[in-house]
């Protein structure tokens, strides 16, 4: 019996560890521990803010494109309209068409007032040449040869005055058909045949699709970092998985500023995000996009904008991307 309860004594022994930790160890590797997990995020932290502070990133950003009224050159009313709203058409593409029979009607009277006119020069001229004859031979007074000369300037004038207007009536009946002046879409079309059309009031917008830029609005403290030729890189929130790449075309050199009650025409003004607060002023950066994609860019989509700095080629290989750094201000 004592050898059986010897072996069970034995079974359930637990060996001493060779290096055991004592409990006032213990909170010196907790605080170790800590401090290492401190000091790695703070690592971490300081490289993205430098890398922050070097590449600037905004998402208060929108796509824009430059857009034009189309207005006719004549007034009269719309006879047909060829395209449709939202509609992308080639630059030459037929938009719409005035009713051209006022015009066909001017340009029918103006070429017979000019043959009449050519007709009556014609006259004048012979009456010219045989007051010339008469005056030399002393048959006819000077006033007689002056009042044929100034007879035929007169006839001149008018023919001058009538193959002018027929010229523009030639070119009203050219306007009463308008045509797309680049690659565009139609925008706010809200018109059918019989609309009556004025000279000079657009009837309907038109977007240029040929070039796209981002309007990126960068904190002021930001501003040290961007340059007109850098590289940037953008995403667009209704396409996230397509990537662009832009050139920073330039900076606004002046904005709005809300605690100035000054207004000044022209100069853009950007809402700060918090009035409670004192928070830096953002200013506008244009960077124009390469090789947009029209069906997927939209005017006005919100845009993430992240500044890559200035690529290095060698002949058209790329080497990579350089910052630049604040210039030293002379001592």
């Amino acid at each position: 019996m004592n050898v059986i309860q010897n072996t069970r004594k034995l079974d359930f022994e637990v060996k001493v560890r060779a290096h055991p930790i004592s409990k006032k160890s213990r909170p010196v590797l907790a605080l170790t521990i800590a401090l290492g997990i401190i000091s790695l995020a703070f690592i971490l932290s300081l490289a993205a803010w430098n890398f922050n502070e070097r590449h600037p990133r905004t998402d208060d950003a929108v796509t824009r494109a430059n857009m034009i009224g189309i207005a006719p050159r004549v007034s009269g009313p719309i006879v047909k309209v060829c395209v449709r709203d939202n509609q992308f058409v080639r630059s030459g593409d037929l938009l719409f068409e005035i009713d051209p029979a006022d015009f066909k009607t001017a340009v029918d009277s103006a070429r017979a007032s000019v043959s009449n006119l050519t007709a009556g020069l014609l006259q004048k001229r012979q009456d010219l040449d045989r007051e010339t004859e008469l005056f030399t031979r002393k048959v006819d007074s000077k006033k007689l040869f002056q009042d044929a000369q100034n007879a035929f300037a007169g006839a001149q004038a008018q023919l001058d005055s009538a193959r002018a207007n027929l010229q523009q009536s030639e070119l009203n009946l050219r306007y009463a058909k308008v045509f797309a002046p680049f690659d565009g879409q139609v925008v706010g079309l809200n018109i059918s045949e019989g609309f009556y059309a004025h000279a000079g009031t657009a009837v309907f917008d038109f977007l240029d699709s040929r070039n796209w830029y981002v309007l990126a609005n960068f904190r002021e403290r930001e501003l040290k970092s961007i340059r007109p030729g850098m590289t940037a890189e953008i995403y667009l929130w209704s396409n996230p998985d397509r990537r662009f790449e832009g050139t920073v075309e330039g900076m606004s050199p002046a904005v709005v500023s809300q605690d100035d009650n000054t207004e000044v025409n022209g100069v853009p003004s950007v809402q700060r995000d918090l009035n409670w607060v004192r928070i830096a002023q953002r200013f506008p950066v244009r960077i124009v996009i390469e090789n947009p994609d029209p069906s997927i860019f939209r005017m006005g989509t919100t845009a993430v904008t992240t500044i890559k700095g200035f690529t290095r080629t060698a002949g058209n290989k790329p080497l990579g991307l350089i910052t630049v750094t604040e210039p030293q201000r002379p001592q």
